[in-house]
């Protein structure tokens, strides 16, 4: 068993992420999240993918994307700290990434399978990790984070979304 952060694994913003993950094992969430996109991406044309709940908000092929790649950048973090690298990460801007990302040109079916391709790889790189690596931690972004609260906000982020995806476009 993994077990939950402590306050002291990350900065008092996060926890609005890893409060969103049920038990003590963040690799459950993941792997049970990896088949939420499929299931509600059944719903959503590609037409429909397009739709934005307000104008200068995003779509929901924008809210994907985001949501991949800020699994990517939080999954090299945990990569960096859990490998024994010491030196402090930059911030991540999503909105730089968002507007750099072009989202709405890649088709709806391809955001879909590249969820899958980089949960599943979150996913190796959690589950292969030695024990003693999940309390390794480090500074990103002037904060500082364990490997095991990062796994949390992974799969909280995620679930943050799909709570705003669910409740404003659907």
């Amino acid at each position: 068993m993994i077990g939950r952060p402590e306050s002291t694994e990350a900065a008092p913003y996060y926890f609005t992420y890893i409060d969103k993950v049920e038990g003590n094992d963040p690799l459950i969430a993941l792997e049970s999240q990896l088949e939420e996109v499929p299931r509600f991406s059944l719903m959503i044309s590609d037409e429909r993918s397009l739709y934005r709940y307000a104008p200068e908000k995003w779509s929901i092929r924008q809210v994907l994307n985001h949501i991949c790649d800020t699994e990517r950048m939080i999954a090299f973090r945990a990569f960096w700290f859990a490998r024994g690298f010491d030196s402090s990460l930059p911030s991540y801007d999503q909105n730089v990434a968002a507007s750099e990302a072009a989202a709405d040109r890649v088709p709806w079916n391809a955001h879909i399978e590249e969820f899958r391709r980089v949960r599943h790889s979150t996913i190796f790189l959690f589950r292969n990790l030695p024990s003693e690596a999940w309390m390794r931690g480090g500074v990103a972004s002037d904060n500082r984070f364990t490997v095991r609260a990062l796994a949390y906000i992974i799969a909280g982020h995620f679930a943050h979304h799909v709570s705003l995806l669910r409740e404003r476009y659907f």
